[in-house]
């Protein structure tokens, strides 16, 4: 085992990652990112409409060009023994397919049309189409949301599918099915050419497409046909039979060989979304919150299934067998706007630097430019030395973390940020605190709605960009939460769950909790509440569920 090594890859919303791990021991022997040419450009999307689109082509030229490099790094008799890869993606991010299984934006006649694109997660465009779900599920004896929470969002499968094809007909009549990201690039990897054999992941089926072993799969095309008949004969283009990441969808196809540089003997494992495979690889515990902290939250909680019989948790995102760990309960929660939140701050506080020293005649282009990078990199650390300064104080700014509306608990993607308490002592500092604040009372009601339904929150884990590069906020996040925070240490957490996954799938591990075990890296650090800020914090979040309810009623 020793010698045997697997491969990860991790699509993010800006890059894709990939790591070359030793199976033995989940040691980092390579790792490489690529970040998307045509989404830095800002190509097909419409922020103001909430339309985020993503080429094709960006995640399979990534997809080369990271796993190429990393094979380059680690040398030909490490390459030789490279024995499986695992994928992970962002979700819902589904795709329009032909009877082949390609995206419709690969071929030429829709190579610049965004509705043939996968549909990021964030994408809000389906807002009306959720909504009409999730009255028309009222019509039914049964309650087809009741694994999911409930509420169907817009963020998810079925919504986004409707979407497109109420906008786009030429789109319409040349879809054949519709793919989540997750699920075609091992379709891909696999040489698969057949939309009906693509093999679906139960993470992404049973979390937002609606999928359940209580429904015998899909619920009925009359569910769908009567919402629309636009969706006729949908699910029987779709899938009836799901599987979990610890399987294999077959081996690398003779074409990715040649173009990898491996053998047809690497096996390709079910794909999954990147919060459950990054809550494996940031080595997840039964009744531990795993908070995968980027532009987003995912949350996820494993619990025995016995432990959960009888049990929905309502307005969250999901709960299905195995989506994380074969046999245990996977459930699901998080926030639409995490770091983005704070991203959004730092490019408004930056627009008059862009604007001013672009245009402007004292600097030239150059230093314009050098000026403005440096800027933008550092002033959110910046911004947090100086919040941290700042005094708690039960009176201080308030905000709300729904800058991209809600998406637990109980989803709704219309709902509007707010900051209040201004006053003209107001600066940058206090309100990027506010806002801080905000994101971690938006996690502490999730937190607070397990624990309502029956299901005990009894410790956290922090991974992700911002739980490693934050302390100010991993601090806040204990105190408002008055509970501890363990750091993961490995940086790559998610693509090391893929690589766990992989080697499990390779039948190097019999199962996943053994790879945890022997792959897993440990935590580095860990947050502890302050106790003289956890009352003051708990007074201020019953003035952040008050502020919320102005907002959403109003």
């Amino acid at each position: 085992m020793n010698h045997l090594y697997v491969i990860g890859v991790d699509y993010g919303t800006d890059s894709v990652r990939s790591i070359l791990v030793n199976a033995a021991n989940g040691n980092e022997v390579a790792a490489a990112v690529f970040y998307y040419p045509r989404w830095k450009d800002g190509r097909y999307c419409n922020s103001s409409l909430n339309q985020f689109r993503q080429h094709p082509l960006d995640y399979v030229e990534g997809l080369e060009y990271t796993i190429k490099s990393c094979l380059q790094q680690a040398g030909p008799a490490i390459t030789a023994n490279v024995k499986a890869i695992s994928v992970d993606t962002t979700g819902s991010t589904p795709v329009a397919v032909d009877a082949t299984g390609t995206p419709l934006a690969l071929l030429p006649a829709f190579a610049e049309n965004p509705d043939a694109m996968f549909v990021l997660w964030k994408d809000h465009t389906g807002t009306t189409e959720a909504a009409q779900i999730n009255e028309h599920a009222k019509k039914f004896d049964i309650n087809y949301l009741q694994f999911v929470g409930g509420i169907y969002s817009s963020e998810w499968f079925w919504a986004k599918l409707l979407h497109i094809l109420r906008a786009d007909k030429e789109v319409a009549l040349a879809t054949y099915s519709w793919v989540e990201h997750c699920d075609w690039i091992p379709f891909l990897l696999s040489g698969g050419t057949d939309a009906k054999q693509l093999k679906r992941g139960v993470c992404s089926a049973g979390h937002k497409a609606l999928w359940s072993a209580e429904f015998n799969g899909l619920p009925p095309d009359d569910f769908f046909t009567s919402l629309d008949p636009l969706l006729k004969g949908f699910t029987d283009k779709l899938f009836t039979q799901t599987y979990t990441a610890d399987e294999s969808v077959g081996y690398l196809s003779a074409a990715w060989a040649t173009k990898l540089g491996l053998t047809t003997d690497v096996v390709i494992g079910v794909g999954a979304f990147d919060a459950h495979m990054g809550a494996v690889g940031g080595q997840i515990e039964a009744y531990h919150l795993s908070k995968v902290m980027g532009t987003s939250t995912c949350d996820m909680l494993v619990v025995p299934m016995n432990e959960v019989e009888g049990k929905l948790i309502k307005g969250i995102c999901g709960q299905v067998p195995g989506s994380v760990i074969p046999g245990m309960m996977g459930m699901e929660a998080g926030q639409s706007a995490f770091g983005d939140a704070y991203a959004w701050f730092r490019n408004i506080l930056m627009w008059p630097l862009q604007k001013l020293l672009t245009t402007s005649a004292i600097v030239d282009n150059d230093t314009a430019t050098k000026l403005i990078e440096e800027t933008t990199n550092n002033i959110i650390a910046e911004l947090s030395k100086e919040a941290n300064l700042i005094p708690l104080e039960e009176n201080n700014e308030l905000a709300l973390d729904w800058l991209n509306g809600r998406r637990t608990p109980d989803a709704n993607q219309l709902l509007k940020g707010a900051i209040s308490g201004l006053n003209l002592g107001t600066d940058a500092p206090r309100i990027f605190r506010a806002i801080a604040e905000a994101t971690c009372f938006g996690a502490k009601a999730i937190v607070d709605r397990f624990n309502e339904q029956g299901v005990p929150v009894k410790g956290l884990i922090g991974i992700g960009g911002v739980a490693k590069k934050s302390p100010f906020i991993m601090q806040m996040m204990a105190d408002v939460m008055d509970m501890p925070i363990r750091i993961h240490k490995s940086e790559q957490t998610c693509a090391l769950g893929a690589a766990m996954f992989a080697a499990t799938a390779a039948g190097i591990y019999s199962k996943v909790e053994e790879a945890m075990i022997a792959m897993g890296q440990g935590f580095d650090a860990e947050y502890f509440p302050d106790k003289n800020k956890v009352d003051i914090y708990r007074r201020r979040f019953l003035k952040y569920k008050a502020l919320g309810a102005f907002v959403e009623t109003n």
